[in-house]
């Protein structure tokens, strides 16, 4: 991998303002997310709103779900899924 060096930090925040615009950011473009939780579940949907502790995802067959950060392993956006958002059209990503 890379050779990023990590810097020692003091205790981190509660929140770092790079999750935050991570959050804003698919809840703007609506993207459709994929987050696994701590037991292996998935959870596909778009992230509908979030705070200091959880996230509420908004699913299209399925009720919505406040899903606590704490048991959230990771998510990423869903490659299966059709952008919901903008676009040209052409079917190639968007430059930013």
């Amino acid at each position: 991998m890379g050779g990023h060096m990590q810097r020692k930090k003091p205790t981190p925040p509660d929140q770092t303002s790079a999750e935050n615009f991570y959050y804003l950011k698919q809840m703007q473009a609506r993207t459709p997310m994929i987050v696994v939780l701590e037991g292996g579940e998935i959870i596909r949907g778009v992230i509908e709103w979030y705070d200091k502790s959880c996230i509420k995802v908004h699913r299209a067959s399925d009720p919505n779900l406040l899903i606590m950060k704490s048991v959230i392993r990771y998510m990423y956006k869903d490659p299966e899924a059709k952008e919901t958002g903008g676009g040209n059209g052409d079917g190639l990503p968007d430059v930013e």
